[in-house]
């Protein structure tokens, strides 16, 4: 789905999404296709989801995001330093 189709089917929520398409343009990630997981009244309990789907496949591109955002504009970081395994 777009972001537009998306914010009209869950207005006033919290999403967790996951990227089906997207690209890096300019230090901003793109996202062309994205797949709703699962909406939320709150922030917290996305957050919480979001956490344990990442902790289980941390190769998938998960977001939380709220529908009030009309445009989706997510920077890009880069991570420096050790990781664990």
């Amino acid at each position: 789905m777009k972001w537009i189709e998306i914010r009209e089917q869950y207005p006033g929520k919290w999403l967790l999404v996951e990227a089906i398409r997207a690209h890096s343009k300019e230090g901003e990630r793109i996202l062309e296709e994205i797949s709703v997981v699962d909406s939320f009244r709150d922030s917290v309990s996305a957050m919480h989801s979001y956490m344990q789907l990442h902790h289980e496949a941390p190769q998938r591109e998960l977001y939380v995001l709220h529908t009030d955002r009309e445009v989706l504009s997510i920077k890009e970081r880069r991570w420096l330093g050790i990781r664990g395994v």
